[in-house]
């Protein structure tokens, strides 16, 4: 049952780290100038979401699924 527990728990933080990775760059969010031609879109594609700067969180939910299969193995 200590397998399972640690696997949730793992695969929670991998997936906070995972969503939290962008807003704790600040790329989210930033000063804008309105102009009346602005629109909603951003100027460039959002950054945060690649494999070189999520490994940790995938890492953290790749891990907990091997302890949550391991738990519930036994």
């Amino acid at each position: 049952m200590t397998l399972i527990w640690l696997g949730v728990l793992l695969v929670f933080v991998g997936v906070l780290q995972m969503a939290f990775q962008p807003i704790w760059r600040d790329r989210l969010s930033g000063r804008r100038r309105l102009r009346s031609s602005d629109t909603l879109e951003p100027e460039r594609p959002a950054g945060g979401f690649g494999l070189k700067l999520n490994w940790p969180g995938l890492v953290l939910v790749a891990l907990g699924a091997a302890f949550l299969l391991a738990g519930a193995t036994i």
